[in-house]
């Protein structure tokens, strides 16, 4: 069995990682940490049974005393790094579902994971849909000289462009260098009006909604023709199957890894 921590226990996330590590035939909670309700039983809270896991608020301690072999992170951004190198300098294996991470603290990540011998795998998504539309508009890249993203999400998301279109831009970005091919000089009357210029010129619009969970659309366009690559989630258990496929591998592996792509 592999042994569970959960990082963010009482959020939204967070409790659907619980649900679904504790419903698998391969995993044990063993930790469970939030900043809310410190000693409570985690079980009695989320299934009204107790299962005899308490809530810590102390992450090092909690790693201490309930030795997880692979930790679960869906907390916020501002918290993210910070306990990702606890994990990493504990050398306790970790899956990052939390966006919102620089380029340069996740080259830190990196170098700290392969430094200690850690595994630890960084998601944007992990929605098994959402990572086949990131592959599928990394195709369509190589055929197309203009393309945009739109991505759409809940308004508690505290990020902006998500960690999805992130991603996906910069996979994009490998196939071509500059998606505005052929476009005409701009003006922006109102500042931000074309969105987030990213990797190879590639504008990304984030929208913020209540009704949202989350969406993408990639357009791609050419003379006489448009392609949309869209992916909607409709409820956060879509997420878990990518969860617990990141988890069994970081499980049997050493290797830092961004992208559940990467593995599947």
């Amino acid at each position: 069995m592999i042994k569970i921590g959960v990082i963010g226990a009482l959020g939204k996330m967070g409790r659907e990682v619980i649900n679904a590590v504790c419903t698998s035939d391969d995993m044990e909670l063993c930790m469970a940490v939030d900043i809310q309700k410190e000693g409570e039983d985690i079980g009695q809270i989320l299934f009204s049974k107790q299962n005899g896991v308490k809530i810590e608020t102390d992450i090092e301690k909690a790693l201490s005393t309930s030795k997880p072999d692979v930790v679960i992170d869906f907390t916020q951004p501002k918290f993210v790094f910070e306990n990702t190198k606890k994990y990493l300098n504990n050398k306790t294996k970790c899956v990052i579902g939390t966006t919102g991470l620089s380029e340069e603290q996740i080259q830190t990540i990196k170098e700290l994971s392969e430094k200690n011998q850690t595994a630890c795998l960084i998601a944007p998504n992990f929605s098994l849909g959402a990572v086949l539309m990131m592959m599928f508009a990394k195709k369509a890249a190589k055929y197309f000289k203009n393309a945009e993203i739109i991505e759409l999400h809940h308004n508690q998301k505290k990020d902006a462009p998500s960690g999805t279109a992130v991603k996906t831009a910069q996979m994009m970005a490998e196939e071509n260098p500059d998606f505005t091919y052929s476009n005409c000089p701009e003006t922006e009357t109102i500042e931000g009006a074309r969105g987030a210029n990213a990797n190879s010129n590639i504008h990304i619009h984030s929208v913020r909604m209540p009704g949202f969970i989350a969406s993408q659309e990639v357009l791609f366009g050419s003379s006489g023709q448009i392609l949309t690559i869209r992916h909607d989630s409709m409820d956060r258990t879509c997420y878990m199957s990518g969860v617990l496929t990141a988890v069994r591998y970081v499980a049997e592996h050493n290797e830092f890894i961004y992208g559940l792509d990467n593995i599947l």
